[in-house]
């Protein structure tokens, strides 16, 4: 990759080198804008989803007066964390219910909005369960409240898996992860409307139009852009492949006395299955598949040593003993049928040993 060895300019330099690179940062930006149906000068790189998030909260609320905001109760830590930070600094937050399923209503949550409600952060798919959020019909609901609140939405899960265009939705903010696409890990952006203010969270020597100091990873931004645009080349081809092995998993599943399929019955994404065995801890079970080669996760793969049930599934009212036991199945383009037989095969093997 040449932006690892010969080309080693900084995009903020005048010199021929910096221009090469300058070069390589906006095309990467062209890249990502096309996936999510945005305008390049509305992409602002960060080095991932978290950071995008934390960016999107903080930024948004730091320099306005104290007042509300509203989160939905199922969003990721990256974004509760800074929330919570808020909160500590004096600001009222509100956490939006979910329903059985993991979805938010878009009625139940409009009767929680008020004239001083400020922001509104809903995922567009939760990392766990994959379930939906119809974001821009929740947005609509928003700003029938008061146009003046901000919509922000995570969508992270979502980007380069289905179609996702960020100006029809008519929101304010969304998160973006280059390493949910195939991308390097370490970058992603948070796509910001014209209008919107945000105070920078990291400053220095002004880059990402202000937004955002600290000098470009030149390397990582060329393969995100590359992933974004073979996430829209390939995105119907990975679409259906996924689904396929999804509905084949969650059928083999269906049929495995003990065994919850969280919910079933939403809008998902196509590669998403979560589901728990009675009697079988959800790190336990994710440790004895690992060593039968596969390769799951319990909860959040984000949170490091998190022992706790998910936050997630305890909002939609799934006991706590139950939500221990979870763990998510996640399809890549390389999965195939064969791998879904022989996930049974070591799942049921799994099984019979606590049986």
């Amino acid at each position: 990759m040449p932006y690892m060895t010969g080309i080693y300019g900084n995009p903020s330099s005048m010199h021929r080198y910096g221009r090469i690179a300058r070069d390589a940062v906006e095309q990467a930006r062209q890249q990502v804008a096309g996936l999510v149906g945005a305008e390049t000068n509305q992409i602002v790189f960060t080095s991932g989803g978290t950071e995008a998030n934390n960016l999107a909260i903080k930024g948004a609320l730091d320099d306005l007066p104290v007042s509300q905001f509203a989160v939905s109760a199922i969003e990721h830590n990256s974004l509760l964390e800074p929330a919570r930070s808020m909160r500590n600094k004096g600001w009222q937050m509100d956490l939006i219910a979910v329903n059985t399923l993991g979805q938010v209503e878009i009625e139940a949550m409009g009767e929680q909005l008020t004239k001083g409600t400020r922001l509104v952060s809903i995922m567009a798919a939760n990392n766990e369960t994959g379930v939906l959020q119809n974001i821009q019909s929740l947005c609509n609901q928003v700003k029938a409240v008061d146009e003046q609140i901000l919509f922000h939405s995570d969508a992270c899960q979502m980007a380069g898996k289905l179609p996702l265009r960020f100006a029809e939705l008519g929101i304010d903010l969304m998160s973006l992860s280059s390493h949910k696409l195939y991308g390097p890990q370490g970058v992603g952006a948070l796509v910001v409307k014209r209008n919107v203010d945000l105070t920078p969270q990291l400053t220095g020597g002004g880059q990402e139009n202000k937004k955002r100091s600290g000098t470009e990873n030149i390397a990582a931004l060329a393969g995100f852009g590359a992933a974004a645009e073979m996430a829209g080349l390939k995105m119907q081809q990975r679409q259906q492949a996924a689904e396929s092995l999804q509905q084949n998993l969650i059928e083999q599943l269906s049929a495995l006395k003990g065994v919850e399929i969280f919910s079933s019955g939403a809008d998902k994404l196509p590669n998403t299955v979560q589901f728990s065995a009675q009697g079988i801890e959800g790190e336990t079970l994710l440790m004895l598949l690992d060593k039968k080669g596969f390769a799951v996760s319990s909860g959040s793969a984000c949170d490091t040593g998190q022992a706790d049930p998910s936050h997630v599934l305890l909002a939609m009212s799934v006991p706590a003993d139950v939500a221990r036991g979870a763990i998510r199945v996640s399809f890549g383009e390389q999965n195939t049928d064969k791998d879904v037989l022989q996930f049974i095969e070591a799942l049921n093997s799994i099984r019979q040993q606590f049986n």
